[in-house]
């Protein structure tokens, strides 16, 4: 019931992701561009967004002690700002805005075909094979140094 539930959720949001454009990278561009000729129709479309899952989030999930699943939820505790979340967000953000492709909305338009989308999902594959690879040599690392 669980997996017919979070199917459901998903092919409702890649319909909402495309009826609303958002997978469109020319759109998201427009978007991102501010100073120039900005269309702030994602902007709307965001808005709408947080108008239907603010109430529902306050109603039906911050009360709640365990998901549909059973499992427990945890609210992530760590609230400090430090050096791999300010390289992780400035390396996602460079990324959305030189390429205008969001990783969500990105899986979403893999239905389209378009070879930017394949090569964008391709590059970010390897980036995070790159970073697994990249920790588990830290972590080496320091076992060796530790011991």
């Amino acid at each position: 019931m669980n997996r017919v539930i979070a199917l459901l959720a998903g092919i409702l949001f890649g319909m909402g992701m495309v009826v609303s454009q958002m997978v469109d990278p020319a759109k998201v561009m427009g978007f991102l561009n501010i100073t120039g000729n900005w269309d702030p129709s994602l902007a709307l479309v965001m808005g709408g967004a947080l108008l239907v899952f603010t109430p529902c989030y306050h109603l039906f999930i911050k009360p709640r002690q365990t998901a549909i699943s059973g499992e427990v939820m945890k609210v992530p505790t760590k609230m400090t700002i430090d050096k791999p979340l300010i390289i992780g967000a400035s390396l996602f953000g460079l990324g959305w805005g030189l390429a205008g492709i969001c990783p969500g909305p990105a899986l979403t338009a893999l239905v389209t075909g378009q070879q930017e989308i394949l090569l964008f999902l391709a590059a970010m594959a390897g980036g995070q094979l790159l970073v697994i690879g990249w920790s588990k040599l830290r972590v080496r690392a320091m076992q060796r140094a530790s011991s």
